[in-house]
């Protein structure tokens, strides 16, 4: 076909196109509102779940939940006073009025949303943490906790009812990323069953990964952002510029998978960097790399097929949860948005799943509680989707 016939084809099917009233904007509506729709894991909020806190038990800010093999759902909030809005809020601990009263530390709920056990803080033989911070349920039982306030430079063990097992670290230290005798002020922590070891984000203080035997607490290794030897000292960030060579900090999650990597926050650069759990380097990627302040990504967890294909991700910050491929890191939706609510979110600080692949999300700051938000499978969703409500009632 010549150029003058391939014009006039042209210009003969676009006028066709304006007498039928079809634009060219309109036809390219369908194929955007396609890209802008994705198959992803798709979740309610439950706003039945928890059940009301017994004894006039108030929380204060919920910075760490895990499940464990019975599906009971641990929490660890900070219950100091300090973490209150004075005899307004705690009124009853301190003689003014009926309501209401800090609840034990650490909760225990059962799957339907009662609690039943409560206890933590502080004890004989054990430094209970100044600001205690991330919790994880072991395969036998065990609870561990950290700490990010001043002189956390330890982690403690218990049993699944509170009973002190052992310490880790030494308390009272100062930041010392390359230490293999204490920790500093370490955000989360994870037990990985293929291995016996115990991953710890460290944290706020350090800028490393630190790596102990389950059972004895021995230290094992450490590495820093790309595998690096970790430095201390400040780390700038800029977006747009070129990442730092180290965790600019908080390291704020260390997440295992099945398939022998681990997954780490750095908080404060927007990115995930994901190692083999030798510490080798395999990739990384940011996301919202655009956020500043507290950054985007605050902790981690997987969907519960087998391949784990699905990566769930907290953000704080901009106060949602993101979906990613897990292979490809590539952000495929978010779900929720900031407010009070159920269903929505004041610095969403920690997530986990539990066998039935639900989500549960604790919240520091304001947000002071814990939701559930009840897997409902494999569906087409927007890349933004807002507040996990049933479509008919939004």
């Amino acid at each position: 076909m010549t150029r003058q016939l391939k014009y006039a084809a042209g210009a003969t099917f676009a006028l066709g196109l304006v007498a039928l009233g079809v634009s060219q904007s309109q036809l390219q509506e369908p194929a955007e509102a396609a890209s802008n729709m994705v198959m992803a894991p798709t979740f309610l909020v439950d706003p039945y779940w928890p059940k009301p806190l017994p004894n006039n038990w108030i929380l204060g800010r919920t910075i760490g939940v895990d499940v464990d093999a019975r599906d009971h759902v641990f929490i660890v909030h900070r219950d100091q006073d300090s973490m209150f809005g004075g005899a307004t809020e705690i009124g009853l601990k301190l003689g003014v009025s009926g309501c209401c009263t800090p609840a034990p530390p650490i909760i225990e709920f059962d799957p339907a949303g009662n609690v039943v056990n409560a206890w933590g803080g502080p004890g004989d033989g054990f430094t209970w943490p100044a600001s205690n911070h991330g919790i994880d349920v072991a395969p036998n039982g065990n609870v561990w906790i950290g700490g990010n306030g001043g002189g956390d430079s330890h982690v403690l063990v218990f049993t699944g009812d509170g009973q002190f097992v052992a310490e880790y670290g030494e308390a009272g230290q100062a930041a010392d990323s390359n230490s293999t005798t204490h920790f500093s002020q370490v955000a989360e922590i994870e037990v990985d069953p293929q291995t016996n070891e115990v991953y710890l984000a460290d944290g706020y203080g350090n800028k490393r990964i630190a790596v102990l035997d389950a059972n004895t607490g021995a230290f094992k290794r450490y590495w820093g952002a790309y595998g690096n030897r970790p430095e201390d000292g400040r780390v700038g960030y800029t977006p747009g510029e070129p990442l730092p060579t180290q965790f600019r900090g908080p390291v704020h999650c260390a997440t295992p998978s099945n398939d022998g990597l681990l997954y780490v926050c750095d908080r404060g650069t927007d990115r995930i960097q994901v190692f083999r759990k030798d510490g080798t380097y395999v990739k990384e990627v940011q996301v919202a790399p655009e956020t500043l302040n507290q950054g985007s990504t605050w902790d981690i967890d997987f969907s519960k097929d087998a391949e784990q294909k699905y990566l769930y991700l907290a953000d704080g910050q901009n106060f949602r949860v993101y979906i990613l491929d897990r292979e490809s890191l590539e952000v495929l939706t978010s779900f929720g948005h900031g407010g009070r609510g159920p269903g929505q979110w004041y610095a969403p600080h920690s997530l986990a799943t539990n066998s039935s692949g639900d989500i549960f999300t604790t919240e520091t700051y304001e947000g002071k509680r814990v939701q559930k938000f009840a897997y409902q499978g494999i569906k087409e969703v927007p890349r933004v989707q807002g507040a996990a409500w049933p479509a008919d009632k939004l």
